[in-house]
C-alpha cells in the first residue's frame, strides 16, 4: 500500500447513512466502491436510485459505475480500504452508545487481510479507535494492529440538507495510526476533496477536533438559549435584542431554538463521558446541555401561557406544530426535540396535529407514535418549530380559527408583525 491511487484499490463504505452515501458516491468517481449497510431496504433503495436522505440524487447515485451496493457482508471481503461511517449514539443515560461500532469494527474484522486499512469517520471521543476499536479488529482477525493491518481517522462533517456546503466543499482533517498510514489517508481524501486536508500528528487529535466543533457550537447555542429564558421573563423580544447586539463587529450571531439531529445534541456527551473517565467534572460542556435540553419543555410552556393570554385556551383546543425535522429543508429527525413539545400538549389536553413536508410519516408514527397530517385547518394556536423554506410561504391567515390564534415563531422566519411571539 505505497501509495492510495492505485488500479487496484477497493473501498468499503460500512454505512449508508448522511454521512457514507455521499462519501461513496463521490469516492466511486475515481475508484471502486461496495457501499455496505445492514439494512436491506435501505440498500435495495440505492439500488434503485432512491435516496430517502435527500443528501444525493437520482442521478447522482446511478451515473456510477464504480458504485455498488450490498448488505453481504461476501460482497465487501476483497477490499482494501474500509470505511465506518455508522451512527454513534447515546443511550438513555446519555452515555456513549458504541454498539453500531464495535459491532462494525467485529464485522470487518472477520474479513480483514494483511496490508488492509481501515478508517474511521464515525464521531467517538479522543482515543476511542484506539482503545475500543483496534482490540475488536484483533481480536476478530487475529491480526496485529500497525504489523498487519493499519487504522485512520478522518472526522465526517456532513451538514444534512446543506446543498452549498456539500462534501468536497469541506477541508477534511485526516489522521493514520502510523506516520506513513497518516500519509496515505490523506492522500486519499485530498483526491476528492477539492477544499483540500489537514493532516494531524494521530488519530487522537482528530478524534478530538471534531468533538470540539460539536461541542463549542452547543455552548453558544445554550448561551443565546439562556438568554430566551432570561428575557422571557423579562418581557423583551430576545431576536430584537440579538439583532441589536450583532452590530458590533465581533458579536457571534448565534440564535436561541431546539438544538437536535446527531451532532450538536448527542456528540458533546461522548466528550463529557471521556473527560469523567479521566476524573475532571466538565462543568460547561453539561451545563450547557442542560440548558439546551431543557428548551422543548420551555416553548410548550410558552405555548400555553400565549394561548391563556389570548383567550383562546380552551379545553380540546386545536394546536398546529410545524416541523419535526431537527433542521429545515432536510428529512432527518434524529434526535428532534420536537417530539417532546407535541407530547407534552398533548398530554395537557390539547388536540396537537403535526404537519412537515420533508419527514418520513411511517418513520415518524413507528418512532414517536404520532400522526403527521397532510391537510391543513383552522387551529387556536400554531408553532413554527422547524424553518422549512416551505413555511415561510403559507396564508396563515387562512389557518387561524380566529383573529386571537396564537402563532409562536421559534425560528423567526415571519414578520414580526403577524406573529404572536418569537423564540
Amino acid at each position: 500500500m505505497s501509495t492510495p491511487i492505485i488500479p487496484n484499490l477497493s473501498i468499503a463504505i460500512i454505512g449508508l447513512g448522511y454521512v457514507g452515501l455521499p462519501l461513496a458516491v463521490e469516492f466511486s468517481k475515481k475508484y471502486s466502491v461496495i457501499g455496505f449497510d445492514i439494512n436491506t431496504n435501505r440498500v435495495l433503495a440505492l439500488k434503485n436510485g432512491e435516496d430517502d436522505t435527500l443528501q444525493t440524487t437520482d442521478n447522482e447515485i446511478k451515473e456510477h459505475p464504480n458504485l455498488f451496493f450490498s448488505s453481504d457482508i461476501e460482497a465487501i471481503k476483497n477490499c482494501n480500504i474500509y470505511i465506518v461511517t455508522v451512527p454513534t449514539p447515546v443511550d438513555d443515560l446519555k452515555n456513549p452508545d458504541l454498539k453500531p461500532l464495535l459491532n462494525a469494527s467485529e464485522m470487518i474484522g472477520r474479513i480483514l487481510k494483511k496490508g488492509d486499512l481501515v478508517i474511521y469517520e464515525s464521531t467517538v471521543y479522543p482515543g476511542c479507535t484506539e482503545e475500543d476499536c483496534v482490540p475488536v479488529l484483533e481480536k476478530a482477525s487475529g491480526l496485529q494492529y500497525n504489523k498487519d493491518f493499519y487504522c485512520g481517522y478522518s472526522p465526517e462533517r456532513i451538514n444534512p440538507g446543506d446543498k452549498i456546503h456539500a462534501l468536497p466543499t469541506i477541508k477534511k482533517v485526516t489522521s493514520g495510526s502510523t506516520p506513513a498510514i497518516a500519509d496515505i489517508v490523506d492522500a486519499l481524501y485530498a483526491s476528492i476533496i477539492i477544499a483540500g486536508t489537514h493532516k494531524v500528528s494521530s488519530i487522537k487529535v482528530a478524534e478530538a477536533s471534531k468533538s470540539i466543533e460539536n461541542a463549542q457550537r452547543d455552548i453558544n447555542i445554550s448561551f443565546v438559549n439562556e438568554l430566551a429564558l432570561i428575557f422571557d421573563k423579562m418581557g423583551i423580544d430576545t431576536q430584537e435584542v440579538l439583532e441589536a447586539a450583532a452590530t458590533k463587529w465581533n458579536f457571534l450571531p448565534f440564535k436561541p431554538g431546539l438544538v437536535g439531529g446527531h451532532c450538536i445534541g448527542v456528540d458533546p456527551y461522548y466528550l463529557a463521558y471521556k473527560a469523567k473517565k479521566l476524573g475532571h467534572n466538565p462543568q460547561v460542556i453539561l451545563s450547557g446541555r442542560e440548558v439546551n435540553d431543557q428548551m422543548s419543555s420551555f416553548v410548550a410552556n410558552k405555548m400555553v401561557r400565549l394561548l391563556q393570554q389570548n383567550g383562546v385556551d380552551k379545553p380540546g383546543a386545536k394546536l398546529l406544530v410545524l416541523g419535526v425535522t431537527f433542521k429545515e429543508n432536510c428529512p432527518d429527525t434524529r434526535n428532534s426535540k420536537v417530539f417532546e413539545i407535541v407530547h407534552q400538549l398533548a398530554s395537557l389536553g390539547y388536540q396537537v396535529a403535526s404537519f412537515d413536508p420533508f419527514a418520513n410519516a411511517q418513520e415518524v408514527q413507528a418512532k414517536h407514535q404520532i400522526e403527521l397530517i397532510t391537510q391543513l385547518e383552522k387551529y387556536d394556536g400554531i408553532i413554527i418549530t422547524v424553518a422549512h423554506d416551505f413555511f415561510k410561504s403559507l396564508d396563515y391567515s387562512s389557518l387561524m380559527n380566529t383573529s386571537e390564534t396564537v402563532i409562536f415563531d421559534t425560528k423567526s422566519i415571519l414578520d414580526k408583525k403577524i406573529v404572536t411571539a418569537r423564540l
